[in-house]
């Protein structure tokens, strides 16, 4: 069936404010310029003309259309779907857009097209060409992410000498078609789900059915959905770095982002010229495995929390940090019976879960955390509602990017299918590990696979990027407390690609674009500028 989507040149401002949207983030969380041609960057950072387009070969015959075509740069005003982003893409002077057509299905280069979205943050001095990334998520937004990696290395020469170009990957965003499955005040409510894994939801078959149906609905159909995995969106940038002119590429990947870069490494490996993948998970765990890895990380920075939080007075969970998880039930499990007020609507169990597991991705939040707890106590939820909020990119208005339910959609095309028995297992293991996040009932029934009835089966397989012949010197950096991708997980992505590893001893999740680090901003300049990689067992602090 073909999709039924607009046209490559529809632009997402056409979408009205009540498109639906994902469940609030707290229930998602708890499952859960410049013009013309650019010169690519040679080793040692001498500039290198652009040259001929890359030579026809099995991946790119029949694609000629796609590969030769050329982007028209343009204001980003009508690439926000949200104030916020509208607000952001303000941010730098300069900052253009434009999009890039590529075929919705490779196999079938002359059927439908799907519409790329393109943010381009022109380099500070003289470019020598681009510097690709993905933020992570899976569902973040390439163009968001373009513009906060520009601002967080503003002093960097990185900024200084490449144009720093991201692109919501298939699915996400201002790409045409997005995933589409819920309205903003759903996601508002928290009254729908996209997944019940390692959540109190309880799911048949029918709502997992029902839930693939809406998503089609509003997304481009059934064909859509079946093509927005990981490996279509690492062939889609080599497109991008096609017509951006390089016949290598430069990327910089973070958390989800370097799974993205790692799949590209895999398919294209005479095509990269520098890659660093910033808090990388494990590319040869299975779905079950690395879930339950990610959320005792959560478990260990909540740990740190209770530390912190029992050296202050009236802490509410205690002065003894053995006993907060135990306290934190007591404060939280209430929930599933009687919500409290917050925002408008109201806070339940696996909204407050969410809402700390989102405050945990970085100390800063931690102050945060606490005031929400103690708020619950006093029945209210607002603070661990907002931080939901915050983490996704709620704008004030009430409108809700699309990043959970492009989450979902990817995954259903990347991960491996959970039977309702493995979902019992991992929900089972996930309190075994995570006992902060146990609600405290048996809620083994009704974990079923959101992804059952998905058009098409997972693509990416795992293990994944293993034994690549010809792929240059590449650089995995990680954090020693990363509360979502553990570290031994960057460890194994360092192993599997041949990379340097950068270690940086501290806590937080991602490091290389957050300019906190004077050591991880040289480590990574000198290589995606120079080339030069790190020595063996290099480290920084923070």
């Amino acid at each position: 069936m073909r999709s039924q989507m607009p046209p490559p040149s529809r632009h997402p401002s056409a979408r009205s404010s009540s498109r639906r949207r994902p469940l609030a983030a707290g229930a998602m969380l708890a499952v859960l310029a410049l013009a013309g041609p650019l010169a690519a960057c040679a080793p040692g950072g001498e500039p290198q003309p652009t040259g001929e387009p890359s030579p026809t070969d099995s991946s790119t015959a029949g694609l000629e259309q796609f590969y030769g075509q050329d982007l028209e740069w343009e204001a980003c005003e009508d690439y926000a779907t949200t104030s916020t982003e509208q607000k952001v893409y303000e941010l730098i002077e300069g900052t253009e857009c434009a999009r890039m057509a590529v075929p919705l299905d490779y196999e079938d280069p002359e059927g439908e097209e799907a519409s790329v979205a393109v943010l381009r943050v022109p380099a500070r001095g003289e470019s020598q060409g681009p510097l690709v990334i993905n933020p992570g998520g899976p569902g973040g937004s390439g163009l968001m992410g373009a513009v906060n990696t520009a601002t967080g290395m503003a002093e960097s020469p990185v900024t200084e000498q490449f144009d720093v170009v991201g692109f919501d990957p298939r699915g996400v965003g201002a790409t045409i078609p997005a995933i589409d499955c819920y309205s903003d005040a759903e996601a508002d409510s928290g009254e729908v789900a996209l997944g019940s894994q390692g959540t109190t939801v309880q799911f048949t078959e029918e709502d997992t059915r029902a839930l693939t149906e809406r998503c089609a609905e509003s997304s481009g159909g059934m064909e859509a959905l079946a093509h927005v995995g990981t490996r279509d969106t690492a062939r889609d940038m080599d497109v991008l770095r096609e017509v951006l002119g390089q016949e290598k590429l430069t990327y910089l990947g973070q958390s989800y982002g370097t799974r993205l870069g790692a799949v590209y490494a895999e398919q294209f490996p005479e095509r990269v010229r520098a890659l660093i993948l910033d808090s990388a998970g494990d590319p040869t765990q299975g779905t079950l495995e690395r879930r339950v890895n990610a959320y005792a990380g959560f478990q260990a920075a909540f740990d740190e929390l209770a530390k912190a939080c029992a050296s202050e007075p009236d802490c509410p969970l205690g002065d003894d940090p053995a006993q907060a998880t135990e306290r934190f039930q007591e404060i939280v499990q209430p929930l599933r019976e009687d919500p409290v007020p917050a925002l408008g609507v109201e806070l339940d169990f696996d909204g407050a879960v969410g809402g700390v597991i989102a405050g945990l991705y970085s100390p800063q939040s931690w102050e945060d955390i606490i005031t929400g707890i103690r708020e619950v106590e006093q029945g209210r939820g607002d603070t661990l509602l907002q931080l939901s909020y915050a983490f996704s990119l709620r704008d004030p208005e009430g409108g809700w990017p699309n990043q959970n339910e492009a989450n979902h959609a990817i995954n259903c095309m990347d991960e491996e299918r959970l039977s309702p028995e493995e979902g019992a297992q991992l929900r089972q293991q996930t309190y075994e590990r995570a006992p902060f996040m146990d609600p405290g009932v048996d809620v083994s029934s009704g974990a079923r696979e959101g992804c059952e009835h998905w058009p098409a089966e997972p693509t990416l397989g795992f293990p994944h990027a293993q034994d690549i012949e010809g792929l240059p010197e590449t650089l995995v950096v990680a954090l020693t407390q990363d509360p979502t991708t553990p570290y031994e997980g960057s460890e194994a992505m360092a192993a599997s690609l041949g990379s340097s590893l950068l270690t940086v001893e501290g806590q937080g999740h991602t490091i290389v674009a957050a300019g906190l680090s004077d050591c991880v901003n040289q480590v990574a300049a000198d290589y995606l500028i120079e080339l030069k990689t790190p020595e063996e067992g290099a480290s920084c602090t923070l």
